[in-house]
């Protein structure tokens, strides 16, 4: 078991650095993007964009540590502020606009709820002397120790922030290296089989599923799914390497980072943590005293999931039986803390 874990985690690890595939250019204005830069180097046009954003002059240069991880293909570094020695988060790729500004709006809807940490997003944009995208955030200081129980109860905090426009949201991102549409829908059932598991079968060629059983598949998840939700802004990816403990304050407060954000129901957050482990006992209790799942939430956590299930079948090429085993000896593992 030990082994098949460790593979089973170099895989995720794989999973979280996968070469990024394009997205779709938004139609929303792009302020960020440094049509008028006088800048003559990536750091300098970084410096800019943050400049513009706190509405002071800043100046960047490299420093030590790196953050949270870069997810989709981009690499991470950490920048220093010569005029205020204030440290930053970098995220950057080549021709990464598209998927870094979408992390940037997702983890930026997830700090305006002004719930559960997030590192702040700063500026967003590209050198485009040489078409390197970046996203600079808040540098946080992680650490040992924290409440699980506070964790669930900041959570609970967030998904009560909702859209009044329905389910999805403004700029489509990336679950990984994926791409995942995110066009808004009315309805929690018809968003979920057009833009999660019908996007999903359709990269996987129905994930070698009959045509029958397909439409049998959609159809009774369009049933189990018909629960009324509330359009919950959700993280979207939360899995236990997405999760943490930071410095603030003097004490260890819990926070959240690398997002696939979107509006949708609560419940899709809490099935992921259910994955690969990582999250106690006091987590459900304390996402519970704030907010109680309704009944059914565990039969529609096996629907959430085959999502995560089949884009490991997209990103990696493996058969469903094979993503499936995969991920129960994962979960199992995680379960008996082995």
């Amino acid at each position: 078991i030990m082994m098949i874990l460790k593979r089973s985690l170099a895989l995720l690890f794989a999973f979280q650095t996968a070469k990024s595939f394009p997205l779709a250019k938004s139609s929303l204005k792009c302020d960020s993007k440094l049509l008028m830069s006088t800048a003559t180097t990536f750091t300098e046009a970084v410096s800019e964009a943050a400049s513009k954003s706190l509405g002071r002059k800043v100046e960047l240069v490299a420093t030590s540590g790196g953050g949270f991880s870069g997810g989709g293909g981009a690499s991470t570094s950490a920048l220093m502020d010569k005029e205020t020695n204030t440290k930053y988060f970098l995220k950057s790729a080549r021709n990464g606009y598209d998927m870094l500004r979408a992390e940037y709006e997702g983890v930026k809807a997830m700090s305006d709820t002004g719930t559960i940490q997030v590192p702040t997003p700063i500026a967003f944009g590209e050198f485009e002397k040489n078409g390197q995208a970046f996203a600079l955030f808040e540098y946080l200081e992680f650490c040992g120790g924290g409440s699980q129980f506070e964790l669930g109860k900041k959570l609970a905090q967030m998904h009560r922030h909702t859209s009044d426009k329905g389910f999805g949201f403004h700029i489509d991102n990336t679950i990984g290296a994926t791409p995942q549409p995110n066009s808004w829908e009315e309805t929690w059932p018809e968003f979920w089989d057009k833009h999660r598991l019908g996007h999903m079968l359709k990269l996987t060629g129905n994930a070698g599923l009959a045509k029958d059983k397909v439409e049998k598949l959609r159809a009774k998840t369009k049933e189990l799914l018909s629960h009324n939700p509330a359009p919950s802004i959700i993280h979207g990816d939360l899995w236990g390497g997405n999760k943490a403990f930071c410095k603030k304050d003097g004490r260890a407060i819990p926070v959240i980072f690398d997002p696939a954000t979107y509006y949708g129901d609560r419940e899709a957050d809490v099935a992921m943590t259910y994955v690969f482990g990582g999250f106690s006992s006091d987590f459900y209790d304390g996402y519970n005293s704030e907010w109680p799942l309704p009944e059914g939430h565990e039969k529609r956590r096996t629907v959430y999931n085959l999502y995560h299930i089949l884009n490991h079948d997209v990103l990696f090429a493996l058969t469903l039986s094979q993503t499936v085993m995969f991920f129960s000896v994962a979960a199992t593992c995680a379960k008996r803390k082995v």
